[in-house]
């Protein structure tokens, strides 16, 4: 490793601070894709802000079936909330599955979603769940934040502050790990509840995490496994590389949409 500057950011507005005072600064979460990315040298700031250590960005809200998340909540906080399991286990079994436990303890869900990494989890379950991802200067809806492969509505010095959604009637997750790295090949939220049925797939499309139309009506008519067996998936817009082709994922959306109906 190379010498970098490290700053433990106290708040939100310290987190700006010093990150605006230094000449090439990157935010610090849970480091995951970070400090990996350090090693290779394919990144080299200057300066690291930590944010792991603001309290106003951590832990699980519940009020009736009103969520919200911090930011610097980690994965294991969220699969451990008794509180977010009463109204949606959907999000704590997704993130119980997370990669392994040592990511599970230091990976956070600002972390990930800033990241955008196009086979992370929580991305179709924000999409899924219509949520608002709430950063120190305003609040985006999911649509609108994920804009593509490792790219979100962020700008420059911008911070994921928390996410919130209203918990669904319905909920499941199911996806098909890589066996080394557990990101998932292909995984597909669904939600039923007051705004209808949406399906939100990861780490197949070409573009990132995206929804499907047909899956959504044909679980909208019958909200059954069984539903999506005639469903038509289109690979041409689907991601091929040396873990599965496009054509292989196609199917795997099918099939995963229906483990999560079966899981919700």
């Amino acid at each position: 490793m190379y010498a970098t500057h490290y700053h433990r950011a106290s708040s939100v507005q310290d987190a700006l601070s010093l990150k605006s005072a230094a000449e090439d600064s990157r935010y610090l979460s849970g480091g995951m894709t970070l400090i990996a990315t350090m090693k290779q040298r394919l990144a080299a700031p200057t300066d690291l802000v930590d944010l792991r250590h603001v309290e106003a960005m951590k832990g699980v809200t519940v009020a009736g079936r009103t969520v919200r998340i911090g930011a610097g909540t980690t994965h294991y906080d969220v699969a451990s909330s008794a509180a977010l399991a009463g109204v949606c286990p959907a999000i704590c079994a997704l993130a119980s599955h997370i990669g392994d436990p040592h990511v599970r303890h230091m990976g956070t869900i600002g972390g990930s979603i800033a990241n955008n990494d196009p086979a992370a989890d929580y991305p179709s379950a924000l999409l899924a769940l219509d949520a608002v991802i709430v950063t120190d200067r305003r609040e985006i809806g999911a649509a609108d934040f994920f804009t593509g492969l490792f790219e979100t509505a962020l700008v420059e010095d911008e911070i994921v502050t928390a996410v919130t959604f209203e918990a669904p009637e319905k909920a499941g997750y199911a996806k098909f790990p890589n066996p080394a790295s557990r990101y998932a090949m292909t995984g597909v939220f669904v939600t039923k509840g007051a705004g209808g049925v949406r399906v939100a797939v990861t780490g197949a499309g070409s573009d990132g995490v995206f929804r499907h139309a047909g899956l959504e009506q044909a679980l909208s008519a019958r909200w059954s496994p069984d539903a999506v067996a005639g469903v038509a998936v289109d690979p041409s817009n689907l991601m091929a590389d040396l873990h599965a082709s496009a054509d292989y994922r196609a199917n795997l959306v099918k099939v995963m949409t229906k483990r999560a109906v079966a899981a919700a």
